[in-house]
């Protein structure tokens, strides 16, 4: 079967652009993650990328809280306590398994200002769009990415361990770094499937 690369003609592109395009079509979600993980000057890339994500009202809503190194132990103490006050003490070796399940978490968080013309769904939308960019930022460099949600991405308690204000929103956790298993093809539906052409009818 022809795969999404081999079915689309890129004769009229640069090299770059091949790669770029070749880069986007090959991203899938892989679980769990290792080391190497992204550096320092990496990370900087892929959020200083994750900021051309469209804003609107220029509210710059986006708050990223990047865990990594000892700093996931503690974070892991974090979702067992969370787990316990939620009363699912059975399901604490999963939570604190979440935490460590990455070389670097990026804690997504988004800033919510009333504004009347952006509402905070909006605002929200903007932090998922500069999720995407981190996502295909790392696909490009070499790693991978998982975005995760679940309970404690929901849970008060986690999100103000993170340092998230009350006028701020955990929203999710974006797991960096390199698959265990080599990277595989992952068959994608038919974009046709998914298209309508509105001709004003």
């Amino acid at each position: 079967m022809m795969n999404s690369i081999q079915k689309y003609d890129f004769s009229h592109y640069s090299e770059s652009q091949c790669a770029t395009l070749e880069a986007l079509l090959s991203r899938y979600s892989a679980w769990p993650l290792t080391v190497p993980g992204p550096s320092e000057q990496e990370l900087n890339l892929a959020i200083d990328i994750a900021l051309r994500a469209p804003d609107h009202g220029h509210l710059k809503p986006w708050r990223f809280v990047v865990i990594q190194g000892d700093a996931r132990q503690a974070l892991a103490d974090v979702f067992e306590q969370a787990a316990h006050q939620r009363g699912a003490d059975d399901d604490v070796p999963r939570m604190r398994s979440k935490a460590l399940a990455a070389p670097v978490i990026i804690a997504l968080g988004v800033h919510i200002t009333p504004a009347r013309k952006v509402p905070a769904q909006e605002q929200a939308f903007a932090v998922a769009a500069a999720a995407m960019n981190i996502l295909n930022a790392l696909q490009a460099m070499g790693y991978s990415g998982f975005w995760g949600t679940g309970p404690n991405a929901y849970d008060v308690n986690v999100q103000k361990a993170l340092g998230f204000a009350d006028d701020e929103q955990l929203i999710g956790f974006l797991y960096a770094g390199t698959p265990k298993e080599p990277k595989k093809h992952v068959e994608r539906p038919d974009p046709g499937a998914f298209i309508r052409i509105w001709t004003g009818g």
